[in-house]
């Protein structure tokens, strides 16, 4: 038995379809890879604190009381059972199925399976798969064999507890995988023998049986070193791989000339830049000056000043011939860039027009839905090199789109582009053409050595002058008075002259309203939450009630172009009060004026996410009041997410937050890439020091061996992780 044989060939098709399907485990190297989320232990019950609400869970807890009661309205009963780690609770409930009463009885310990939900705003278990560890009941009642291996697991004293699904329960992948470490042979190390030896690591095969069969903490913890090196070092010599190719490659250096657009675009600036201004625009001017193309990301907290930068690098690229593409997410963040970026250069961003500097260029608009004279002209200006700047959403990459030279290509938000955009973009250039990535969502020093390993790091930490300070708010709207004292907050600031942001999470009603519902439950026993508040419903009410006779308009990412354009005007000219919109506003948006912000269903935005929208507030010489509104009750995870939130503006700690409560695996760019993370047990933010010592061991490896001609069993363990697909998506990133 082989690590790329099929799972089916060891559990059978029965269950290598359920394991396919629920878990993508295809071959036995998946299965031997699902490794445990913990382990369970006699006398030690689970915390009931850390669960999840959707998440999955398998947990070790005590009985501590029992009830049934009829259904209201249709008949049957249910059975509620409330288990205990000592402190919290979490309820069990069975829909006529009063003969489980006399196995569940109060003082006996289980292993209980299911999905966590929310109910009656408690957590909650329905129709949890179980096993009674302290006797043949449950799940194995009509099974001695399955009773008799699971009461010889539970004696081992640690019982490894898997990420499951509702059809696969933990204690059967424990048992696939005993099937398998019983089949499989020796295993090849993609680890070099001789760092083994001298990081005192174990081998790959006895890595996957202490982590399996622990018969210790210690076992767990010698594997766990292992395993997590290799995710670290795999990871590293593949980016050490593709830094190498790309110091390979050459292009056009670009630099600026004395008397050109950059020397008279700093002359009519009409503020100074800040020191890490100066300092991150002098390190892109070597990058661009030198021949092998930039790579470089240059992150900053919201209001840095980072559009500033990213321009001066564009106008040296135009000094010196070549032309330069903005690429933004939505079409109301490129129209706010190329309003700014023509108001910045002024005269300089007119040439060839009536008043204009002629020593100047033009700035194109480029969006989906622009009418097809005005498409046609920013066509023309692309390809003809009239356009030294051309601004534009997803429409800059299509076929038809060319440039004359195109030498520098700027995505702005860079998380919200896959890799195959980024890549139809640079393709557009004659040669490679550098490249700048910007995020205002700072990231934590091991994200950035992992998800932009191949790409330098630029952060821009100082604000410029005049950013006013933000306090926010967590208001819980089921408490009496709390929401109507954020609606007079927002009328009190527009009395005094100020703007206010309204965001909501939905659209509206075409988009789907469909709830989950417990399995088998009446529609009068079930209570999910109410689907997220909507632009188009919340607008009218408010209109009505708590902010009637303010000037009210909605934005939202279904308005025709031209309508999203005519709000934006009009609330930065002032003549809106309140702005009721989605994410829309998220970034890009620059209203000066605006000093608060209420934030409904606060508790359904990341954290990330939640400071970039307060960052449309404060940005002129009056602070800022943000209102994150939940009905999420006290001690559940979306509303200390919200308190971590609302307790700084440290955009660093917030990523930090964020990344904690996020899969690593969405962090480091598996969802961009369509494809599984092959990190499993890695964290970026808990193991700094090993990607550290990961990445000068792979550096140095690469450096002497660039390809792996002499690790033969390191290059086919990367190839396996990189299918073609994956290669393709870190070749292009």
């Amino acid at each position: 038995m082989q690590l790329d044989d099929s799972v089916d060939r060891v559990v059978g098709d029965k269950t290598g379809k359920v394991l396919r399907k629920g878990l993508d485990i295809d071959t036995v190297e998946d299965l031997l890879r699902h490794y445990p989320r913990r382990y369970a232990e006699r006398g030690q019950l689970t915390d009931l604190d850390e669960l999840e609400i959707d998440e999955h869970v398998t947990v070790m807890a005590e009985i501590a009381k029992v009830s049934s009661r009829p259904m209201k309205g249709r008949r049957g009963n249910i059975l509620e059972v409330e288990v205990t780690d000592g402190h919290r609770r979490l309820t069990l409930t069975f829909f006529n199925q009063a003969w489980r009463e006399k196995q569940l009885v109060v003082g006996r310990v289980g292993l209980f399976s299911g999905k966590v939900s929310l109910f009656n705003r408690k957590r909650q278990l329905a129709h949890p798969d179980y096993v009674l560890v302290d006797s043949t009941e449950g799940e194995f009642a009509d099974n001695p064999e399955a009773a008799a291996e699971a009461a010889a697991a539970f004696a081992a004293g640690l019982i490894p507890v898997y990420p499951a699904t509702g059809a696969l329960a933990s204690w059967k992948i424990t048992k696939a995988v005993q099937a398998v470490l019983d089949t499989v042979g020796e295993v090849d190390d993609p680890l070099p023998p001789s760092m083994l030896a001298r990081r005192g690591l174990v081998g790959l095969g006895e890595a996957f049986r202490l982590i399996h069969q622990p018969a210790s903490r210690a076992d767990v913890a010698r594997a766990r070193e292992r395993l997590v090196f290799e995710e670290a070092y795999l990871l590293q010599v593949e980016l050490a791989r593709r830094r190498a190719a790309a110091s390979a490659l050459d292009a056009v250096p670009r630099v600026a000339v004395p008397g050109g657009l950059l020397e008279a675009f700093d002359a009519r600036m009409p503020f100074t830049l800040t020191a890490g201004q100066v300092d991150v625009g002098s390190t892109i001017t070597h990058d661009l000056a030198s021949q092998h193309p930039m790579h470089r990301l240059l992150q900053g907290e919201v209001g840095s000043g980072k559009t500033v930068v990213a321009l001066r690098a564009m106008l040296t690229v135009i000094d010196s011939g070549g032309q330069a593409a903005l690429l933004a997410p939505t079409e109301v963040l490129a129209q706010q860039h190329h309003r700014s970026i023509s108001a910045m250069l002024g005269p300089l961003a007119e040439r060839g027009l009536l008043g204009g500097d002629d020593t100047g260029t033009r700035v194109a608009l480029l969006t989906g839905s622009l009418g097809a004279a005005a498409r046609k002209q920013s066509l023309l200006e692309a390809v003809s090199g009239d356009a030294g700047i051309v601004v534009g959403t997803h429409a800059l990459l299509e076929d038809r789109v060319g440039f004359f030279d195109l030498g520098l290509v700027v995505v702005d938000e860079q998380h919200r582009f896959g890799v195959e955009q980024r890549a139809a973009l640079t393709a557009k250039g004659v040669t490679p053409p550098h490249v700048l990535v910007m995020t205002a969502t700072p990231i934590p020093r091991t994200v950035a050595m992992t998800v932009f390993g191949d790409l330098d790091v630029s952060t821009l930490t100082e604000l410029p002058v005049g950013r006013s300070p933000i306090t926010t708010h967590v208001v819980q709207a089921f408490k009496p008075g709390w929401l109507d004292r954020a609606w007079q907050v927002v009328r009190e600031q527009v009395a005094a002259g100020h703007q206010a942001f309204v965001v909501c999470p939905r659209i509206g009603a075409t988009e789907s309203d469909e709830m989950e519902v417990l399995a088998d439950s009446a529609d009068d026993e079930a209570e999910d939450r109410r689907p997220p508040l909507a632009v188009l419903d919340v607008a009218p009410q408010l209109a009505a009630g708590a902010l009637a006779g303010l000037r009210l308009e909605v934005l939202h990412g279904r308005l025709a172009p031209e309508a999203k354009d005519d709000v934006m005007r009009r609330f930065t000219a002032g003549e809106i009060d309140v702005l009721i919109a989605t994410t829309v506003v998220e970034v890009g948006v620059d209203v000066p004026n605006a000093t608060v912000m209420v934030v409904l269903d606060a508790d359904r935005f990341g954290v990330s996410q939640l400071h970039q929208l307060r960052g449309r507030i404060g940005r002129g010489s009056a602070s800022g009041l943000c209102f994150l509104v939940t009905d999420v009750p006290d001690g559940a995870p979306p509303t200390e997410r919200l308190r971590a939130v609302a307790a700084t503006t440290d955009g660093f700690e917030l990523s930090r937050i964020d990344l904690e409560s996020r899969r690593e695996g969405d962090v480091l760019g598996a969802s961009q890439s369509g494809k599984r993370s092959s990190l499993r047990l890695l964290s970026v933010l808990r193991d700094e020091d090993v990607i550290v010592d990961a990445r000068g061991e792979a550096s140095a490896l690469v450096a002497d061996d660039p390809t792996l001609e002499r690790h033969p069993v390191l290059r086919a363990a990367l190839d396996a992780a990189l299918d073609p697909d994956r290669a393709d998506y870190l070749e292009k990133a």
